[in-house]
């Protein structure tokens, strides 16, 4: 259901031969390390990782001044825009209301520390980041920006995420390996 949104995508990427768009890619990846981290997840949270940065593209970043503050602007807006998107697909679908809401919830991060699935959620988002878009991302940035960020992504994931983290971080380049030992 939300794998059609995400074809929508017009940005594509390669993967194995195949050209797909990056967030139905981004999607799967997604699914997959929630499903890693809990051989339990509940319905509600399997939904919000198939939706997490739904249609992302219609709000672009450029749309904001690219300060700190149009950066947090830009992030609220896109909070907001993924739940009412996830809202409008699932009532589509058929889902209840208490379904969608907890999904929104999700999707919006509400309560991260407090909520285990959300915290859960976190930590699938983080190690999506690390796994696929860390290398690239170092290449862009100064280095100091990259260990800042390195440290923020830290402090928002729980301890079953820092080892998945760093189990992930041994299979990384050397000079990737490298950055993450100098931010944490």
């Amino acid at each position: 259901m939300f794998d059609e949104a995400h074809r929508e995508d017009p940005r594509r990427v390669t993967v194995q031969g195949e050209e797909v768009p990056w967030s139905l890619l981004y999607h799967r990846r997604l699914h997959h390390w929630v499903e890693r981290l809990s051989d339990s997840a509940s319905e509600s949270l399997l939904l919000a990782a198939r939706c997490q940065h739904i249609r992302r593209w219609q709000i672009p970043r450029s749309n904001y001044p690219m300060d700190r503050t149009g950066y947090r602007r830009w992030r609220k807006t896109l909070l907001r825009f993924h739940a009412e998107q996830a809202r409008e697909i699932l009532e589509q679908a058929g889902y209840e209301e208490e379904m969608i809401r907890r999904v929104q919830k999700l999707v919006q991060k509400l309560r991260l520390k407090l909520d285990p699935e959300v915290q859960l959620f976190e930590d699938a988002i983080c190690l999506v980041f690390l796994e696929n878009e860390f290398v690239d991302f170092l290449g862009k940035h100064e280095e100091d920006k990259i260990i800042e960020i390195l440290q923020k992504t830290w402090k928002k994931m729980s301890k079953q995420g820092h080892q998945a983290a760093l189990e992930l971080v041994d299979t990384l380049p050397t000079d990737a390996r490298k950055m993450v030992g100098k931010a944490l």
